[in-house]
């Protein structure tokens, strides 16, 4: 069992920056992949970045692509996403979520199915 608590979210002017954070508990942290999602108002979920069990890999989904940066600290449980040159399109709950990586070191996920635990959310509002 993993419990996921994501924080940093906020209103941010268009062009601005926000770093979010999310916490796991428990000692296996380094045994999962970590990713991010986000759901849009009126939208449905949306991949937005993963990373591998030791940060070796990652993989980003298009629209956030050069803007966005997923890292990790496993010996801090943590994972990170700093996320640059907001505009309204970013506006969004993003949601920490973590997958049992099997042992596979560049397990990168990036379907909603292939994860296992997820954070309760945290807002972003970009204002234009």
């Amino acid at each position: 069992q993993v419990q996921l608590v994501e924080s940093g979210g906020g209103l941010v002017q268009a062009g601005g920056s926000l770093r979010l954070s999310c916490a796991a508990s428990g000692r296996t942290f380094s045994g999962y992949a970590m990713g991010w999602f986000r759901q849009a108002p009126g939208k449905e979920r949306e991949f937005v970045a993963a990373i591998s069990r030791s940060g070796g890999a990652t993989y980003y989904g298009n629209p956030v692509k050069g803007r966005f940066t997923i890292s990790r600290d496993n010996a801090k449980n943590t994972v990170s996403l700093q996320m640059n040159s907001l505009n309204a399109e970013d506006t969004a709950v993003y949601y920490c979520a973590a997958a049992d990586a099997g042992g596979r070191s560049n397990y990168t996920p990036r379907r909603g199915t292939d994860f296992d635990y997820w954070g309760q959310g945290t807002q972003v509002t970009v204002s234009s």
